[in-house]
């Protein structure tokens, strides 16, 4: 596994991450979650030279961290873990709103020191930016705990350009957390130039749009799925977007690939500051995942894709309405 900087002032990663937050929260049910297949899963991606994993303090309310735990007990070496933190979640796992005062900020790292059994958080980023409190704030006390030794970089989760440079302008900013694939492609307008510019490396999620791109969804949802309300996933939008997945598959099977692999493939393309994290709960899935690193995509390649998927390609947004105000769009 090659290992690229992320960031100008970040840490070596493979050249992919995996994201744990499947594992515990927003897809399924809870019936259908396997904690031993996820610590395998997680154990086998750390076996393959991944060494970045992302979860989040409120992916079921702390169950995530306590698997990365799990998961890493033991080793000799481990991997850089990013942490987000911010949101609040009731015992039934409903969303109460973010909390990212100073406060809140050396409180929530505290839990998550504790249930992860690590004397510092690799990467700690509150999950969305907190109207009620100024993103000076919350990055000031993200500084304290970097000279405190208990954080050693500061990110940030789907900020705007201006919140990015406003954070940055208080402590540097190590990498950038945003959904980025061939169905979001909105960061290129001008987050994406604003990270360059700055320094700031970029961890992609949802490179496979939820799932979306892999071809697999149906597009029966559990009542908890994330995506049983996500417009992307719903009625007209998902159908109509069915055809822009029998494009990606037709493309992938020219290339020999799985239609994941070749989305996958096409944000490893779009710069060496980019780091693709992938999120899948089984071990089948990952070596998948994995394999789309052995793609190499020709600038012919790219344009056709450019043409077939340009932003705004698929219908629906990739958020539920009352949340679309907290995240690029």
């Amino acid at each position: 596994m090659e290992t690229k900087k992320l960031g100008k002032n970040g840490p070596a990663v493979s050249s992919i991450g995996l994201g744990c937050m499947g594992m515990s929260d927003m897809y399924g049910s809870k019936e259908t979650r396997n904690d031993g297949e996820s610590v395998k899963t997680i154990q086998a991606a750390l076996d393959a030279g991944i060494n970045f994993l992302d979860t989040g303090d409120y992916y079921g309310a702390g169950h995530n961290e306590l698997l990365i735990r799990e998961a890493i007990k033991g080793r000799k070496e481990k991997p850089i873990i990013c942490v987000k933190f911010g949101a609040l979640r009731s015992w039934n796992g409903a969303w109460m709103g973010y909390d990212t005062r100073p406060e809140a900020v050396k409180n929530f790292v505290a839990y998550s020191l504790n249930r992860l059994n690590v004397d510092a958080i690799d990467i700690y980023q509150p999950g969305r930016a907190n109207l009620s409190t100024s993103i000076e704030d919350t990055v000031g006390a993200i500084a304290d705990l970097i000279k405190e030794g208990k954080v050693k970089y500061l990110g940030l989760s789907e900020p705007s350009p201006d919140v990015l440079r406003r954070a940055h302008a208080v402590y540097p900013v190590t990498e950038v957390q945003v959904e980025y694939s061939i169905a979001s492609r909105v960061i290129e307008k001008e987050l994406l130039g604003v990270c360059r510019e700055l320094g700031v490396g970029i961890t992609a999620y949802g490179v496979l749009s939820r799932g979306l791109l892999s071809g697999q969804l149906t597009g029966n949802f559990a009542a908890s799925d994330f995506r049983s309300h996500a417009p992307r996933f719903t009625g007209k939008n998902f159908e109509s977007n069915k055809i822009k997945i029998e494009m990606l598959h037709d493309l992938a099977n020219k290339k020999g690939c799985s239609p994941s692999q070749l989305a996958i493939a096409w944000v490893l393309y779009q710069g060496n500051d980019i780091l693709p994290v992938i999120g899948t709960t089984n071990q089948k899935r990952l070596e998948e995942n994995i394999a789309a690193l052995k793609i190499e995509l020709t600038e012919d390649d790219i344009k056709i894709m450019d043409q077939y998927f340009p932003d705004g390609a698929f219908a629906g947004s990739r958020y539920a309405e009352q949340l679309m105000g907290t995240v690029v769009h």
